[in-house]
């Protein structure tokens, strides 16, 4: 069963259930009503034979076996502003779109067996709520990070030191959901993102100086020379 819904669910609350956090945020609303799993707790517990065939050969997660929710959370809560239940369905909501939508009877009925630190099945509304909470947190996040980025706040080695460490992080989420890269790979990942953010940090430099007065020397700075580097020879003139 296919189930496919954008937005955030009427009166639906957000799909949370403990998450400790070392520190001070918004208290979570509670959780939805959510079914146990049979078996759920003991990872030597065979599947059922009704699980399907897509559902037992899902392998994403494999190295959390034996890892707990709250550890998953912790370390995603010390590094991002996504909770485990947010990755975990986020991830799957990615892996099981159909051309019709996305599969989230499937993942909420079979999430125990999909993802190791999960214990309860979900409905598709709780799958939908914990989609619709991811989208909306990475869309802010950006937004944070973007403006960061053109305010002219950070200087262009501090950026780049920024952006190493989120790197850092979300390469070892990719690993951990079984993408392997190499350190080819790594790097060249690394220089794109890098240039990238030049020029971000050019393009917006040149926004916020297009078309405005120097307040030091009354020249009159255009976008395309906002960021040129002065010509040596005329710097002595």
């Amino acid at each position: 069963m296919t189930d496919e819904a954008d937005g955030r669910p009427d009166g639906e609350p957000d799909v949370d259930s403990a998450d400790p956090s070392p520190t001070p945020r918004d208290p979570e609303p509670a959780e939805p009503a959510v079914e146990r799993a049979a078996g759920a707790d003991d990872p030597t517990t065979p599947m059922a034979p009704d699980v399907p065939e897509d559902v037992r050969k899902y392998d994403r997660f494999k190295k959390m076996d034996g890892a707990t929710y709250d550890r998953a959370n912790d370390f995603l809560r010390d590094r991002t502003y996504i909770t485990a239940r947010e990755w975990a369905i986020a991830r799957l909501c990615a892996d099981f779109r159909t051309e019709t939508g996305v599969e989230m009877t499937k993942i909420g009925e079979n999430l125990p067996h999909l993802v190791p630190f999960m214990t309860d099945t979900y409905t598709p509304q709780a799958v939908n709520q914990a989609r619709a909470s991811f989208k909306d947190k990475v869309r802010k996040s950006g937004a944070t990070f973007l403006y960061g980025a053109m305010c002219d706040f950070y200087t262009a080695e501090e950026l780049d030191e920024l952006m190493y460490e989120v790197t850092e992080v979300a390469k070892f989420l990719l690993e951990v959901e079984g993408v392997e890269l190499t350190v080819e790979e790594e790097l060249a990942a690394e220089d794109r993102i890098s240039e990238v953010m030049r020029e971000v940090r050019e393009s917006s430099a040149a926004l916020r100086h297009d078309h405005v007065t120097c307040p030091e020397c009354g020249h009159h700075i255009d976008s395309e020379e906002a960021h040129e580097d002065p010509d040596p020879a005329s710097a002595d003139d």
